[in-house]
């Protein structure tokens, strides 16, 4: 097996975590580390590190790139690398904007090139496992979610991080949406409320979600950053060892054949024969346990063996990824116009704030 030469766009904390796993990884060979800031240049350099100031300096022989730059600056890095041949993989969300995300989407298909977003928690096999899942409790119903986990107040000490577009909503509802779309379809309508209540900043610190799907069923999420809760994807994962795990799960759907709770996977099915309804107990089946991967690992394996000719239902393409950035930016509008927005209806260059 020939490693895949690529380059990490980008040398903040996520990716640094990109460079991380690229070292770890036997489908890749990390060549260049594209950082434009001279003194973290610098300091990783003394590390060992590949690092060069632009995308123009990459050698040659690479063929893919990571892009974990800030938001703002995902599409012209993904467009630089895209130009110079590469196939991309851009850190959530694709594109500050949809007029980015979709011009960033022309360009990857005139090029011929591969263009996935980098939403990391399909490649968790528990991930994975509950689409199946979801077959075994019939024609999907609703969903419920909550995210809710207190950051501490030092977070909010940078002013970027208290200013319009930092809140819940823009920094971290997006997993959700994406993961949702995994397992359950497509969101097409979204109305949302928000509040500050809680720290009575300029941005929201909670947003309650009502959500429509393309097959009909409705979903709920409530997601805050200043309510203390086991419940969230991190807690329930230990996903990231800055938060604290509770191995509690966060996320419930409900068929017309049964229930199934997510990340444990616990199933509720018929426990007698005949019609499923309510004066008749369900059947609680516990869900099989999984080994613990690091899910960024997973990615940058299944993103080589894709540019290497594979094919992959997993990883999130650019069009999901696009899919995901909308229906984030209509809970963003709906919250400021107190209005249910639709798939469709959010301004091509609105960005959230």
């Amino acid at each position: 097996m020939t490693a895949l030469p690529i380059c990490v766009v980008g040398a903040g904390s996520i990716g640094q975590r990109h460079i991380e796993v690229a070292g770890l990884s036997e489908r890749v060979e990390l060549v260049a580390v594209v950082e434009p800031d001279e003194g973290l240049r610098t300091a990783l350099a003394a590390r060992g590190l590949p690092m060069v100031a632009d995308v123009s300096e990459v050698p040659g022989h690479v063929r893919a790139a990571v892009v974990a730059t800030p938001t703002p600056a995902h599409a012209p890095a993904a467009r630089a690398a895209l130009e110079r041949g590469w196939a991309v993989l851009v850190e959530k969300p694709l594109t500050g904007t949809l007029d980015e995300g979709r011009a960033l989407l022309d360009f990857a298909e005139e090029k011929g090139l591969p263009l996935y977003c980098g939403h990391h928690r399909r490649c968790h096999p528990f991930s994975t496992a509950a689409r199946a899942a979801l077959q075994r409790i019939g024609a999907p119903v609703g969903v419920q979610a909550l995210w809710s986990l207190r950051k501490h107040d030092s977070y909010y000490g940078p002013e970027w991080r208290r200013s319009p577009g930092a809140g819940p909503l823009m920094t971290n509802l997006s997993h959700e949406i994406d993961l949702l779309s995994f397992f359950y379809g497509e969101a097409i309508e979204v109305t949302a409320l928000t509040s500050s209540a809680v720290r009575g900043l300029a941005i929201e610190d909670s947003a309650a979600l009502a959500l429509r799907f393309e097959s009909g069923a409705l979903g709920s999420i409530l997601i805050s950053d200043a309510g203390a809760s086991p419940w969230a994807f991190e807690a329930a994962t230990g996903e990231n060892p800055a938060i604290a795990p509770s191995t509690e799960d966060y996320m419930r759907f409900t068929g017309t054949e049964g229930a199934l709770a997510f990340p444990s996977l616990t199933l509720w099915q018929a426990g007698q024969p005949g019609e499923i309804e309510w004066s008749k107990p369900l059947a609680r089946v516990p869900g099989a346990p999984f080994d613990p991967v690091d899910p960024l690992r997973v990615q940058i394996d299944r993103f080589a063996a894709v540019v290497g000719g594979g094919s992959d239902d997993v990883l999130c393409t650019g069009a999901q990824g696009l899919a995901a950035l909308e229906m984030t930016l209509a809970a963003a509008l709906s919250a400021r116009t107190g209005k249910p927005v639709a798939r469709g209806d959010v301004p091509g260059d609105f960005n959230g704030s």
